[in-house]
């Protein structure tokens, strides 16, 4: 049975539809930054995911090739994810996508080395015959957050957000979204075959004791 994070970290994947406070350890990701609106057609979000998603399944599929990673273990690619943010924003202004700015990543194994991943970057690129200069090796450290599932369309998130701040201000907290602490979306269904109302999204913010 291939490892599932989103089944082993519950706490991380799957938060229930009400807020709740996580504490989010150090983790790995492949990441593609850039800006600009992610519903554009062809646009640089959607390369993004390409890009990502090449070097995800090159390092999972390793195993059938001639590249042995030291203490691989078969999983399920985990989820696609994203840290967002707007130059001169507090928060995020879902009526101007177009001043989004965005780290887009997918959750590596603890058994990738950077040396790997060099690797499943430069395969992955020679397979596709394009550009993945873009890809970066990705550590983040999240720390105390509020999460909530959201269940819905993305413009509705808001509301989801506006009950995750009301619950963090009753036990103590604020908000501390930086230039170093981002708003973070973890994406649990595929919008090309979700109803937009079942969509599933984690939503987290960076919090800190008032």
């Amino acid at each position: 049975m291939a490892f599932d994070y989103k089944k082993e970290y519950k706490e991380f994947y799957m938060p229930k539809d009400q807020p709740g406070i996580v504490t989010v350890p150090v983790m790995n990701y492949i990441a593609v930054r850039g800006q600009g609106d992610p519903n554009a057609e062809d646009g640089a979000y959607q390369q993004a995911i390409g890009l990502l998603y090449g070097v995800a399944f090159t390092i999972k599929m390793s195993k059938k090739g001639d590249r042995r990673i030291e203490g691989y273990f078969d999983y399920v690619v985990p989820p696609l994810e994203g840290f967002w943010w707007q130059e001169g924003a507090a928060g995020i202004d879902y009526a101007h996508k177009e001043s989004f700015q965005w780290i887009s990543v997918i959750r590596l194994p603890d058994f990738v080395t950077p040396a790997d991943f060099d690797w499943a970057v430069e395969t992955a690129a020679g397979k596709k015959k394009c550009d993945f200069s873009k890809v970066e090796f990705f550590t983040y450290e999240e720390g105390l957050c509020v999460q909530c599932m959201h269940i819905g369309p993305y413009d509705e998130e808001p509301a989801t957000v506006a009950r995750m701040h009301e619950y963090m201000e009753s036990r103590g907290y604020v908000l501390d979204i930086t230039e170093k602490r981002l708003h973070h979306e973890i994406y649990l269904s595929d919008a090309r075959r979700v109803a937009p109302e079942k969509l599933k999204t984690v939503i987290r913010h960076p919090i800190r004791k008032a």
